[in-house]
Order: structure tokens, then sequence, then C-alpha cells
């Protein structure tokens, strides 16, 4: 009964949530994901080799082979669109599952009003709600691992449950195999060994099946920071980590997270230890990464980020958790009521941040919807080949609803097109909200040779094909 109560309240939490938001599209990371493992479905190897392909995260591609009957579903010529929607009300359920855990860490930690405002404040972090509304999988992983928290805060020394959690934490990201490793040290049975290693060792297993290295998914990824010139490398991180920790949390979090920190390990210390070491460790985590050459991303920090948003909420209300008649709760609720008075202060500007995102995320929806239409209606899918897009970006969405492979689309930025069909935004605001990033180094977008004509067009998108039978 508890376990169906459970399931309720984590749809109708993701209900709202995705009422919150407003909208939703998945990311460039996880189509490749989904096209991946539909390749594995069909009998076919992954193209991971191909040019800025990400990083393959083996549990991502597992979703993309159990998702497969949707990708291969054919509406109006249109194939995935079944498998996409399916991913986002699975990003939307890792996302009340994350405000759940929270929950639940922070009323163990200090008080079930300190697990509802960590929740409350994790929830409403633009950047969050962003990976959350992009299906990245990065909040899965997130809730794997403090879910696993969870288990040995409960539980302690509970060994093979939290070793499970981490080792499928360790198929999404390779920081969990550094918690896998530090439990172990922790509770020294040797018996567990095959747990902690099965993370990496399975992930290193599926690089040699697809491409023959095993470390495959390190250079790759290592190869594509170079490539794309993203900051990487330890010298980076002091600066980088507070300014990617603020712009998750924002001012007046990270105030109650300062005073709530050294509160509660002055006066609760056995009591949050295990959530301050789990912090610690997802920063050195982190440095590792740098130090390894792979890009430093804000959503890397999502972890660290996560314990001082539980710690910020113990800033406010920590004081719960000492005895009605302790003298220490004066202060500490002193603290708390200026933490309160910044956070209602900075209210305002939160709340704003989240309209921005739901207009971005609206805009982004109604162009990618004005590319389905043009595949829809089969003036792309009927088209000849090549397909040519103006960058990359595309590639994994086109190669789901196409049923192609990824290497049968060009980016215009390799070459101009001889013949085939070509996709082209109907204007640079279009390039700019759907297609361009501001980190890209090349934001050229060829035009389509003079030789092209124009067989369909709407408000976001142009298509124009050369050397085709012409349209039907």
């Amino acid at each position: 009964m508890a376990r169906a109560r459970l399931a309720a309240g984590l749809v109708l939490l993701a209900g709202a949530l995705r009422l919150v938001v407003g909208h939703g599209l998945v990311n460039y990371d996880t189509l490749y994901a989904l096209v991946w493992g539909r390749d594995l479905a069909h009998g076919r190897l992954p193209d991971y080799d191909i040019a800025l392909a990400p990083t393959p995260h083996p549990l991502a591609t597992l979703l993309g082979v159990v998702l497969t009957p949707l990708s291969d579903h054919s509406g109006g010529g249109v194939h995935g669109q079944a498998a996409t929607s399916a991913t986002l009300l699975l990003a939307f359920l890792a996302l009340a599952a994350l405000g759940w855990v929270v929950y639940r860490l922070g009323a163990a930690w200090f008080h079930p009003a300190v697990g509802v405002l960590a929740a409350a404040i994790v929830l409403t972090r633009r950047p969050v709600l962003d990976f959350g509304a992009r299906a990245y999988v990065d909040l899965p992983y997130l809730v794997l691992v403090l879910g696993a928290v969870l288990v040995e805060t409960r539980r302690p020394r509970a060994g093979a449950p939290v070793l499970v959690l981490l080792a499928v934490a360790g198929l999404i990201r390779p920081e969990a195999w550094l918690f896998s490793a530090a439990y172990l040290l922790w509770v020294r049975d040797w018996r567990l060994l095959p747990l902690a290693a099965a993370g990496p060792v399975l992930w290193a297993l599926g690089d040699l099946a697809v491409t023959g290295d095993p470390l495959h998914s390190l250079t790759g990824t290592r190869d594509n920071a170079a490539t794309l010139q993203r900051v990487t490398g330890l010298q980076h991180v002091p600066l980088t980590v507070p300014r990617r920790i603020g712009e998750i949390l924002r001012e007046p979090v990270l105030l109650g997270a300062a005073g709530g920190g050294v509160l509660s390990l002055l006066w609760l210390r056995s009591r949050v230890a295990l959530g301050a070491a789990t912090g610690v460790l997802g920063l050195i985590a982190f440095c590792v990464l740098a130090a390894a050459g792979l890009p430093i991303l804000g959503r890397y920090l999502l972890l660290p980020a996560t314990i001082l948003a539980i710690f910020g909420a113990a800033g406010v209300l920590g004081w719960l958790a000492l005895d009605r008649r302790d003298p220490r709760r004066r202060p500490w609720q002193a603290f708390g009521a200026l933490t309160v008075l910044v956070l209602l202060a900075f209210a305002p500007s939160q709340v704003h941040r989240i309209h921005q995102e739901r207009d971005a995320l609206r805009i982004q929806e109604g162009i990618q919807s004005d590319l389905a239409a043009i595949v829809g209606h089969g003036r792309l899918a009927d088209a000849c080949r090549p397909v040519t897009v103006p960058n990359r970006r595309p590639i994994p969405l086109l190669a789901l609803w196409l049923g192609e492979r990824p290497t049968a689309i060009r980016s215009a930025q390799d070459g101009p097109p001889r013949r085939g069909a070509d996709l082209a935004t109907a204007n640079a605001q279009v390039a700019h909200d759907y297609i361009l990033d501001p980190r890209d180094l090349d934001r050229r977008l060829p035009p389509p040779p003079a030789s092209f004509a124009p067989r369909a067009r709407n408000a976001s998108w142009v298509l124009r094909t050369a050397g085709c039978p012409p349209a039907g």
C-alpha cells in the first residue's frame, strides 16, 4: 500500500512539474541514446565514432533498446515521436523522484520540514528544471546516488543494496565508480568487490563490444572536449565550481547552506556527516573528471549542489532537530529568519527565471513541431537522399524520425550538398533559438546552392531539393 501511494505521489508530482515547466524536448545526447538503442535492437552496431558523437551512456542506450518499438512506430511518416514522448515522461518522473529522495534525506538528517523545504528549493532551480525538461541522464544518475545515500542513512553499512544502486548509477555517469570504491573501503567487506567493480567493467565491455576499444568513452569524450575547446583541467576548477554551483542554487540558498552547514557540523555532526562526506566526494569526483581532460560542465555539479540545497534548507529550519529546550535553537532561529528574508527578497527573480525557462522551451518546442510537420507530411520522408541540415544539432532527432542512421544525414558545415534534400532554418532567429549554442566554435550556417529548388516551407524551416523526382 505504501509503495502504491509513493508511486501515485510521484506521478502527481511529475504532472505538477510538467505543468510548471509547460514544455519539454529531448536533448542531443539522449536522442543519440535512443538512436543507438534502436540500432542494437535491430542487430546493428551503433555509430559511436561519428563526428562529435556524445558519450555513450550504457543505461541510456539500454533505454533506447527498450523504447525501440515506439521508435519504430510510424505515424504520418514520423518515426520515434512516441519514443521521445515516453522519454520525456520518464524524465519528469525522475525529476519527481529527485524531489522525493531530497525530502527523505532532509527529513532523516534533520526534520520533515527541512525535507519539504529542501525539495522545494531543488525543484524550483531553473537548471534542474531545464535538465529535467530536456531529459538529461544526469537526473536519474543523481536520484540513484542519493537513493544509495538514503539507504545508508537508514541502515548504516547496508552493503549490497547501496552498491547495487551505485552500480546502476555507474552505467550513467563514471563518477559513481568513485563512490562505489569509497564505500567499499568504508565497509571493508571484500565480498562486495564484484558489485563495486560492476559499473566500470560493464561500461568497458560495452565499449569494447561496439568499438573494439574498452576506453572509447573516455578518449572520445576527451577528444570532443579538445575539438570543441571546452574548459577542462584542474587549474580551472577553483573558479568554475563556485560560479557553476551559484548558477544552480543562487545567492539565498548559498547563504543558507553556509550557515546551515556550519551549524549542523557543530551541533548535529553525527546526523549530517554522511551528507557532508557525499558532497565532498562529489567535488572530488568532479576534480577527477577535470584532471582526466573531460569538460567542466555545470550539470556535473548537480550532486554537491543538491547536498548544499539540503543544508540550505537546514539553515532555515535545522533547529527543529534540536530539543525544544536546547538554548542553541535561538541563534539558529535568528539565522533562519535572516535566510528567509533573503529568500523572499530574491523570490521574484527566481519566478522570473522559471518563466524564462518556460518561454525558451515553448519557442524551441514550437520550432521542433514545425520540423515534425516538414517530416510528417511526407515532404522530407519522401525526399531523396542524402539529407543535409545546417549543423550537427538536428542530426540525431532526424535520424530517429526518418528511421535513418546518423551517418546518412550531413551537416552543411562539412561542405555544400550537391544533390538530395537540404533542410535550412527559415530565418536567423530560428537558428539562434534552436540549433546554435553560445559555446559553438563554428556558427556558420551555409546557404544551400542555387541549384536547390524550394519544395516545402513553414514558419521555421525550408526544405529544398536538387536531383530528386518531383513531389508526389
